[in-house]
């Protein structure tokens, strides 16, 4: 158990056995997420959280949970389970001290997780990008198979039911239902988690707070693939040099672990990529040919993972007919992701798109798979930067991932909690002066401290046709909303 939780005093029976949980922080997109998880088993579920309101308060009204303020009164005796965030700690938020005065057990969110996982044959996708897309293409496609299974994403996929972030799909129709999940790497989250089956999707530097380096964040990879039982199967991206090496060192490790590689450069699960044709982006996996409306080649490699894993969990549990129709079917059907090269809004002639990637690489394959699917448009591109220790560890490679707007809009960067931003020798200006020297006319690079300053230079700027896309992992979706909502009025 993690130093975070009364280990102590954590529950010994079947999770799912508790009549009432209470969950601090319930707004996250996992807390969510497993409110919806223990509310479709009976479970009565509170919740309490700041003021501020998020998109998973719908989520949490749709299942009937209204977040309180955080509050030790909230902490009744009646309450056989507290599940906290990771923000919260239990010797300063007053309801974790109040569950500890009532002895009361606590547990981490993903403690919790991992303890659901050991109750169901449980698939985790993990990888430093791409898990909430190959998430939500898992989800779809498992929803077109008609496939027993419970899905926990790391956001709001479109088509899991209304903006639900979880969708429980068929439970107990012919067998056992599997549990597909997001795992997080960060302060090695994931190794909560019970895997039978891993989908790993990239790993590189990243959460340099936490893994100062490449090796710190593979090691972690490493150890969490390693936990796979033996017979256990590792799906993982072989075009992707992180994946690569860490499938390479677990199977040296654990030579009882199926390897699966998929991509470009696998002989498995090949990928070969096709044409944009009627708003879809096609690719063949081996020789047959799928088809996904979310643009980007970097969609499609997620997309082949998800084909290969999938065809894995048929073959683990028997399915012997041939679901390449029904797959077809649940990756054409696939809408995207909250905050996923989501389009917020199509007005006056012009595309507002947001999307959350805040690493280089993310950004520079969005950005890459956005400039082929609106060929020809003008893509004005807005970008806030998360962490300060994330910038300055990956400044260069961050100003030449946004090389490809046609205008680039900079911000100040949007720190952690975790972060003393004084302790820091760069701010948003330092990665603006240094994304200029990779723009072909620096002219078009424009800094604004605020996100919303930039509201009158975009309303003077934008014409019919051009994409407006918002970067990041801060708040400047804000921007494209404000802006969707001016070109309204003004029309």
């Amino acid at each position: 158990m993690n130093g975070n939780s009364n280990s102590d005093k954590s529950p010994q029976c079947d999770l799912l056995s508790c009549k009432r949980i209470h969950i601090v922080g319930i707004k996250g997109t996992g807390t969510s997420a497993l409110a919806e998880i223990f509310s479709a088993h009976g479970i009565v579920v509170t919740g309490s959280d700041i003021a501020d309101t998020f998109y998973t308060d719908t989520v949490l009204k749709n299942i009937g949970i209204i977040p309180t303020l955080f509050d030790a009164a909230n902490i009744t005796d009646d309450i056989d389970l507290v599940v906290h965030s990771s923000a919260y700690k239990v010797d300063e938020n007053p309801e974790l001290i109040a569950a500890k005065k009532k002895n009361i057990p606590t547990l981490l969110y993903t403690e919790a997780l991992g303890m659901f996982s050991e109750s169901r044959f449980s698939v985790a996708v993990c990888g430093v990008h791409g898990k909430t897309t190959t998430t939500g293409i898992l989800g779809t496609i498992l929803k077109s198979l008609n496939f027993p299974s419970q899905i926990l994403a790391g956001s709001a996929v479109t088509g899991f039911g209304g903006k639900s972030t979880l969708s429980i799909f068929h439970e107990g129709t012919d067998c056992d239902p599997i549990f597909l999940a997001e795992t997080c790497e960060y302060q090695r989250h994931f190794m909560s988690f019970s895997p039978n089956l891993i989908i790993m999707t990239g790993v590189e530097s990243d959460h340099q707070d936490y893994f100062p380096t490449y090796e710190d964040i593979r090691d972690a990879f490493v150890d969490f693939c390693s936990k796979l039982p033996d017979g256990g199967i590792l799906v993982f991206c072989s075009d992707d040099p992180g994946a690569a090496e860490v499938a390479n060192i677990v199977a040296k490790k654990r030579p009882g672990i199926v390897m699966i590689p998929y991509g470009e450069s696998s002989s498995v699960y090949r990928l070969r990529y096709g044409e944009i044709k009627n708003g879809m982006q096609s690719f063949f996996v081996n020789d047959t040919e799928f088809a996904i409306r979310i643009p980007g080649k970097h969609i499609a490699l997620d997309s082949c993972g998800a084909v290969a894993l999938i065809s894995q969990l048929l073959k683990a549990r028997g399915v012997t007919s041939d679901e390449r129709e029904k797959i077809r079917r649940g990756l054409a059907d696939f809408a995207g992701a909250k905050r996923r090269s989501e389009i917020v809004a199509q007005v006056a002639g012009i595309t507002i798109i947001d999307d959350y990637a805040h690493h280089p690489t993310a950004i520079e394959k969005t950005l890459a798979g956005l400039k082929e699917f609106y060929a020809g448009r003008r893509l004005i591109v807005d970008f806030m930067s998360h962490t300060y220790s994330r910038t300055a560890a990956l400044l260069d490679e961050f100003a030449q991932s946004l090389k490809g707007a046609d205008i680039l809009i900079l911000h100040k960067i949007y720190s952690s909690a975790r972060e003393k931003p004084e302790t820091f020798t760069i701010n948003g200006e330092t990665l603006f002066q240094r994304a200029k020297e990779y723009r072909p006319s620096p002219k078009e690079t424009l800094y604004f401290e605020e996100i919303l300053d930039a509201s009158d230079f975009l309303m003077k700027e934008l014409q019919p046709g051009d994409v407006l896309i918002t970067f990041g992992a801060g708040d400047n979706w804000k921007l494209g909303v404000e802006i969707a909502r001016r070109l309204e009025v003004r029309q």
